[in-house]
C-alpha cells in the first residue's frame, strides 16, 4: 500500500517535475476518432508521426490498445472527493465508483485516493477487490476539499509505475484546502503520462461557481488527453462508462527517445500527427508535450 503523505512534503516536491532517469523513453497515449467521434482502432506504427519542438522523432515503441500481444499493463487511480460539499452526492459517488470497478476488471492494481481536508491513499490488487469495495462503502463526508493535493499525490506514486495509467476523478470541482495551486498541478499533469477522466458532480453547486468549476475540471482532463463528463444520474453512467472503457481499450501507446539530450527541465512541445494518406479526416487527442529531465 501507499503510505499517506503530508501535504507539505508533497508541496516541496512540486517546484520542478523530475523524471526518474536521464534520457528515458518518452511515452504518449493517443486516442484517434473519426469526424463523427467514433474510435479508430486499426492504425499501425507507420500511420503516426511524432514531432518534438518541430523536429521529427523516431517511434521505437508502439502498442495498439488491447489487441496488441504483450500489451501494456493497466494501472487505475480512483480519486474520491469525500469533503462536506459532497454531502448530497456521496451516495452517487460510491455507486458510480463501484460500478466502474466492476466493469474494468483488467487493471493489475487500483490506487484509491480519498480526500477531504486530508489526503489518504492505498493501492490494492485485484485479489483485494473485496477490501477495496468495503473501503469505498465506509466513506463519510467531512472537512474541506484538497483536490489538487490529492491528484498530485496520485501522480507522484504513478510516476514509479510502468504501463498504461488511467486516473478517474469523482468530485464537485471546488478546491478549498490544497497547498498546491492549480497552476502547479497543471504543470504536474503536463509532466505525467497519466490519462485523466473526470466525473464532475455539479448538480448541487451554486450557479455562481458551477461554470468555473466545470472549466477547471475540463482543463485538468484535457491536458492529459482525457475527458471530463458531467452525468446527472446513475442511469447516465452506462453511456459515460461505455465511452471511457472504449477509449481505454482503444488507446495507442507511442514511445520514443528524444533527440534533445539536454537535461534542462524545460517544456518540450510534442505534436502527434497522422502520416499523409492515413489522416482521412481523423482527429487525434493526446497530451501536448512534457517536461524534460532535470540534471541532478
Amino acid at each position: 500500500m501507499l503510505a499517506s503523505l503530508a501535504c507539505l512534503a508533497l508541496a516541496a516536491r512540486i517546484q520542478q517535475p523530475v523524471f526518474r532517469s536521464g534520457i528515458d523513453l518518452v511515452n504518449f497515449s493517443v486516442t484517434v476518432t473519426d469526424k463523427k467521434g467514433n474510435l479508430v482502432t486499426d492504425l499501425t506504427a507507420e500511420d503516426f508521426e511524432v514531432y518534438e519542438d518541430g523536429r521529427r522523432q523516431t517511434v521505437t515503441y508502439f502498442a495498439a490498445g488491447d489487441a496488441e500481444p504483450g500489451r501494456l499493463e493497466t494501472h487505475l487511480g480512483l480519486m474520491l472527493d469525500v469533503s462536506d460539499s459532497m454531502g448530497d452526492d456521496l451516495a452517487f459517488t460510491k455507486t458510480a465508483a463501484i460500478k466502474f470497478l466492476n466493469m474494468l476488471t483488467d487493471a493489475v492494481d487500483i490506487t484509491v485516493v480519498d480526500f477531504d481536508t486530508e489526503v489518504r491513499a492505498a493501492r490494492y490488487s485485484q485479489a483485494e477487490f473485496a477490501r477495496l469495495i468495503e473501503r469505498i462503502r465506509q466513506k463519510k463526508v467531512s472537512g474541506y476539499t484538497a483536490i489538487y493535493d490529492a491528484v498530485g499525490l496520485y501522480l507522484d506514486g504513478a510516476a514509479a509505475q510502468d504501463g498504461r495509467k488511467i486516473m478517474l476523478l469523482y468530485t464537485d470541482g471546488g478546491d478549498t484546502r490544497s497547498t498546491m495551486s492549480l497552476h502547479e498541478l497543471m504543470d504536474l499533469l503536463k509532466a505525467s503520462d497519466v490519462t485523466m477522466y473526470v466525473i464532475g458532480e455539479l448538480e448541487h453547486q451554486p450557479p455562481s461557481v458551477k461554470s468555473s468549476q466545470r472549466m477547471t475540471l475540463l482543463q485538468m482532463a484535457e491536458v492529459t488527453g482525457g475527458q471530463a463528463f458531467f452525468p446527472t444520474s446513475v442511469k447516465q453512467l452506462d453511456e459515460v462508462y461505455g465511452k471511457v472503457l472504449a477509449e481505454i481499450r482503444a488507446l495507442y501507446s507511442l514511445g520514443y527517445e528524444s533527440t534533445n539530450g539536454k537535461l534542462d527541465g524545460g517544456w518540450r512541445k510534442v505534436e502527434v500527427k497522422l502520416a499523409r494518406g492515413s489522416d482521412r479526416g481523423l482527429r487525434i487527442r493526446a497530451r501536448k508535450g512534457y517536461f524534460a529531465p532535470l540534471r541532478q
